[in-house]
């Protein structure tokens, strides 16, 4: 019993050596038919690396010809399934720009759409491919509406644009943490007119409110009143969106101080005025 299960042990290992030897002889030196046979039998088989490696050897004599079409979707199909989805994404596009009357080319737009929503990356990172993601998700819905991926492509893009919230939002913050006040603002501004309704806007205006309070308390008597003002009219927004906000009395506390120092402001002038 033993010796058997060593004697298939060492077929197998004849059989896998034998198989990698003619792979390599095909690949080096067979004729464009034969690789692209072997490509063929090794991308249905699901060996997608050795079949990629056979397809983009071809591409170059199969160029203009029939059978370019079927090539160039399972070079794309191969990427996915091995989950280089960038790689994925580029050739699903070119499938789709090459081949616009192909039977395929519902699926290779959704499916190019697709890699670039599985490329796209932690929110932390750059955003490039979130962005093309969101893109070719937003084309595809317009061009093909009665698609039964249509669900998916609506759910995948509003989880996309979430994570540009996300970053957004964090950006923002790390703004007021850094004590960069007036870049807070702006950048809480641009996250609320960007992301209309975004999930992050009563924290938004809450952050926002914080800037401007930290940034008119500590300026100089020439610009501190307009800015006084300015964290008050912040206060009115967050209070009129959100009027049961968690944070309206923490805000209250400061929106005091900061009418006490519109007040002695006040009294400065008119004391001055005075004189």
């Amino acid at each position: 019993m033993q010796k058997n299960k060593i004697y298939i042990f060492i077929l197998l290992i004849a059989i896998g050596v034998s198989s990698c030897s003619e792979y390599q002889k095909v690949l080096n030196k067979g004729t464009v038919e034969k690789q692209y046979e072997m490509a063929t039998e090794l991308y249905e088989s699901q060996k997608y690396n050795k079949a990629i490696q056979l397809f983009e050897k071809i591409t170059p004599s199969y160029r203009g010809k029939p059978q370019m079409e079927r090539i160039q979707y399972m070079i794309a199909q191969a990427h996915y399934n091995t989950k280089q989805y960038t790689l994925a994404a580029y050739y699903f596009d070119k499938f789709v720009k090459n081949y616009p009357k192909s039977s395929k080319i519902e699926e290779g737009a959704y499916l190019s759409a697709h890699s670039y929503y599985l490329a796209s990356p932690l929110f932390s990172l750059d955003q490039k491919d979130t962005y093309e993601a969101i893109t070719a998700m937003q084309n595809f819905i317009f061009k093909y509406p009665n698609s039964p991926n249509i669900a998916d492509a609506n759910k995948y893009v509003k989880e996309l644009t979430g994570k540009l919230e996300k970053k957004s939002f964090e950006i923002a913050k790390q703004y007021y943490h850094t004590k960069d006040y007036i870049a807070a603002i702006v950048a809480f501004d641009n996250l609320i007119s960007d992301y209309l309704g975004t999930t992050f806007k009563e924290e938004a205006l809450y952050f926002k409110f914080k800037s401007a309070y930290e940034l008119a308390i500590k300026s100089y008597f020439t610009k501190k009143e307009e800015r006084l003002n300015d964290a008050v009219k912040m206060h009115e927004r967050l209070k009129r969106s959100f009027s049961n906000s968690k944070y309206l009395e923490e805000t209250k506390e400061l929106l005091t101080n900061v009418k006490e120092e519109l007040n002695s402001l006040t009294t400065l002038k008119t004391q001055t005025n005075g004189l």
